[in-house]
């Protein structure tokens, strides 16, 4: 178990182009949270879930905490993660991401060391959802956020944070399909993953693993 960082899980978003909450929406035998929230819980002792200020609680086994700086987004997120955590390194996760590599994810804290933010680039360009961050970004989203800036990649453009951009061939051997990165945002998008956690494809990548 990972004990000196803290695994983060957003469940905030408004869901508006799915038009239900997604995060009770099932895929394969859990819903996104469920699946999401197992596998943070399986590698980190530390787990938080970090919803909107006007989301419903939920039920859960780990601490669960609202925005500090509501109407934010997923920058908000991020940074009430960050600054509630114990550990200098959070590592974060959208709920949405329903096929979550704990290979992947391992890989990423490996490198905690070399900066404040690692994250991986793939073809749909930097996962900042799926990504490593240190306590040294805080002042750098308050700044960002009290100019009204909320688009999370602008982060990376920063001096004052170190960051480690993990290209995509660099966890193939963990992840052949950038499974990892799926994101469920709209019906059709979930009824792709309900298709992919039954399939060959999840089989074989469990294959790479053993």
């Amino acid at each position: 178990m990972i004990s000196d960082v803290t695994g983060i899980l957003l469940a905030g978003g408004k869901s508006r182009r799915m038009g239900q909450d997604k995060k009770v929406l099932s895929v394969g035998e859990g819903t996104l949270l469920d699946r999401s929230l197992d596998t943070l819980r399986s590698l980190f002792d530390q787990v938080e879930i970090v919803i909107a200020q006007d989301s419903p609680l939920l039920d859960a086994p780990v601490i669960i905490s609202r925005d500090l700086l509501p109407g934010c987004g997923s920058l908000g997120g991020i940074f009430t993660g960050i600054k509630n955590a114990k550990t200098s390194h959070v590592f974060v996760a959208a709920c949405d991401m329903p096929f979550l590599n704990p290979a992947v994810i391992q890989y990423l804290v490996r490198q905690k060391e070399e900066a404040d933010i690692v994250v991986v680039r793939t073809e749909l360009g930097l996962q900042m959802t799926h990504a490593l961050y240190g306590k040294r970004c805080i002042p750098v989203i308050e700044e960002m956020i009290q100019g009204a800036r909320l688009r999370i990649q602008e982060l990376v453009s920063s001096r004052e944070v170190r960051v480690r951009v993990i290209e995509r061939k660099e966890i193939e051997e963990f992840d052949p399909l950038a499974l990892s990165f799926t994101n469920v945002n709209t019906p059709q998008e979930l009824e792709i993953a309900r298709r992919l956690s039954h399939s060959d494809a999840i089989n074989d990548v469990d294959r790479t693993k053993s």
